[in-house]
């Protein structure tokens, strides 16, 4: 099975509270990720019916759990996550300085893709996901669901430097 990744980004902030709760959406439905692609609105339906547990990671990678997403919902806006950070977790105590700080605002969704088409835009309309994971990460792909801590203007300068970061890296890698 190849497990896919898409990247989420600001306009949706992800927060962090004192008791290591966190939430926000990692999917916005109908925009356009960076490789062109688009979620349609239902397209984790089926995945979320089967009331398999989607799995917090860090980067993508599945040796390094750091919490429980317990509540994972589709909405009129995406793909909606509320969770907490296991305190006991030496890289969630690290997760949440980072993004109370702004070095981490990245969500960013690990899928099997079922059902999709070609997009007008070269990319896909992704119409069925089979989700399994939602990872926090530092670059994130979708400019619409990032983690960010409660709002100071050192938070807003952070994300938009990481932003113009982004921007480069995506630039000299072609894409």
């Amino acid at each position: 099975m190849d497990l896919e990744r898409k990247f989420s980004g600001t306009e949706s902030a992800i927060t962090v509270s004192d008791d290591l709760s966190i939430e926000g959406y990692a999917s916005i439905f109908d925009a356009a990720d960076r490789g062109g692609d688009r979620v349609a609105r239902g397209a984790y339906a089926a995945s979320l019916a089967t009331g398999r547990a989607v799995k917090m990671l860090w980067q993508h990678d599945p040796a390094q759990p750091i919490g429980v997403w317990s509540e994972v919902r589709e909405d009129a806006k995406g793909l909606y996550v509320k969770g907490r950070l296991l305190d006991g977790v030496a890289r969630a105590t690290e997760a949440a300085a980072l993004i109370r700080a702004g070095a981490i605002d990245g969500l960013s969704i690990g899928y099997r893709t079922v059902r999709s088409s070609k997009n007008d835009g070269g990319g896909r309309l992704l119409m069925e996901l089979e989700l399994w994971e939602v990872s926090l990460v530092t670059f994130p792909m979708l400019p619409s669901a990032r983690v960010a801590a409660k709002g100071t203007a050192l938070d807003d300068t952070m994300r938009e430097l990481a932003a113009v970061f982004d921007d480069a890296r995506l630039e000299l890698s072609g894409h």
